[in-house]
């Protein structure tokens, strides 16, 4: 993509929070950005602090209510739990974003789509904004056919009723007079930051609104390197991302799956809140961490069993690994429904996760040819699509417009 001619620099301010799946995907947007001189603030919980900087933007920090760091219970199990946090976490950090900005009023937002407060700042600041969405966005029916069943009953509910009300008194507080749905699900601009695959119903979506910009892949050396060992003939990586990462039962399943198995060696992710201790002995060609450098053991990966977060859906596309997509919360049936449509991956539910099935789904895939040109078709469509480059000239189309 070429850079847009005549642009003059300008101050663009980014709202996020302090998860990977959320920050990752725009920080190439946000590195291209300061690269071609604007100034770009980034308001962020400390704990990302430093992995911003690093793109050459601004950190302004604020303190954020979200259990991110927490254990993964603490996000409870329902819709409305979810929902709650996120406004809960509006509510606590406007004022801190608003002081931060006083008198560096930026004249662009960027806003991550759980950040409500930064579009209520873009408002409240007269100037233009855009969402950048890490996931799939509404389509033409998207209320009816998805919206509709799964909120109707949260809005009967005593908990949901007080949860619309509260919405909607902050935001009739802060001068908006959009309903909470309108607010958080219909941007008045919105850029995906996700490969038009992953997205149901493309056809349908208002292309007006959102833009698929593809996978802007960030550079993870800083999460360091990886090498396959010597001899592996398979390698597979196993991993639930960085949230929902609480199953030691899941774990010993995929120990019983793929211990020993020949020719195969295994990575497996277990998170910070489970004890290697706790999934008995460990086989020979098995390596267990808290944590890996994910995007770097995918590049040479033979097969990825996942949770489907869009992060890790997008990467296993990007890298044309497939996938076995074992779905926790949020948004990830729905990607793993999507990866099972492209022919990618196969869709196991949590339920069903047994080493019997999870061995299956595993070798079948690797030993399908029709998988492997799936595979390969797909990488190369999501190479092709314009990235971190094509989100910034559509940024700049935006400002130029606004001045």
């Amino acid at each position: 993509m070429t850079q847009p001619t005549g642009q003059r620099p300008a101050h663009i301010a980014m709202f996020n929070i302090a998860a990977s799946g959320h920050v990752h995907p725009g920080l190439e947007v946000v590195r291209e950005l300061v690269a071609r001189g604007h100034r770009v603030t980034y308001a962020i919980p400390e704990s990302f602090a430093e992995l911003v900087a690093s793109t050459g933007a601004e950190p302004k920090i604020y303190d954020s209510s979200l259990p991110v760091d927490q254990d993964p219970d603490a996000w409870g199990s329902e819709l409305i739990d979810h929902l709650e946090l996120f406004l809960d976490n509006a509510v606590h950090s406007l004022p801190q974003m608003a002081a931060a900005y006083e008198g560096d009023e930026p004249d662009f937002v960027l806003y991550d789509s759980t950040v409500y407060a930064g579009r209520v700042l873009a408002e409240r600041w007269g100037v233009p904004c855009v969402q950048l969405s890490t996931h799939m966005v509404a389509w033409e029916g998207y209320e009816e056919e998805v919206a509709g069943p799964l909120f109707d009953a949260v809005k009967e509910s005593p908990k949901g009723k007080e949860y619309y009300r509260r919405f909607t008194d902050w935001l009739t507080g802060n001068g908006i007079a959009t309903d909470p749905d309108s607010f958080a699900g219909r941007p008045g601009r919105s850029l995906a930051l996700i490969p038009r695959a992953m997205q149901p119903n493309a056809d349908r979506v208002d292309t007006s609104v959102y833009t698929f910009t593809g996978t802007c892949q960030d550079d993870r050396t800083h999460q360091g390197t990886w090498e396959r060992p010597a001899g592996a003939e398979k390698v597979l990586l196993i991993s639930l991302g960085s949230a929902f990462t609480k199953k030691p039962a899941f774990y010993r399943e995929c120990i019983k799956a793929f211990g020993d198995l020949p020719g195969w060696h295994v990575v497996l992710q277990i998170g910070k809140h489970v004890e290697v201790t706790e999934l008995g002995a460990i086989p020979a060609n098995f390596e267990v961490s808290s944590w890996v450098p994910q995007l770097a053991i995918l590049q040479q990966a033979d097969a990825f069993v996942t949770h489907a977060g869009m992060g890790g859906s997008k990467e296993g596309l990007a890298c044309g690994v497939p996938m076995v997509a074992v779905p926790q919360a949020a948004d990830q049936p729905g990607n793993a429904a999507v990866l099972e449509g492209l022919g990618v991956a196969r869709h196991v539910p949590m339920e069903e996760a047994t080493a019997d099935t999870l061995r299956e789904a595993v070798l079948a895939l690797v030993a399908d040819p029709a998988v492997a040109e799936r595979c390969a078709a797909l990488k190369a469509e999501v190479t092709s699509e314009g990235g971190a480059p094509y989100a910034a000239d559509l940024i700049e189309a935006e400002l130029k417009a606004s001045r």
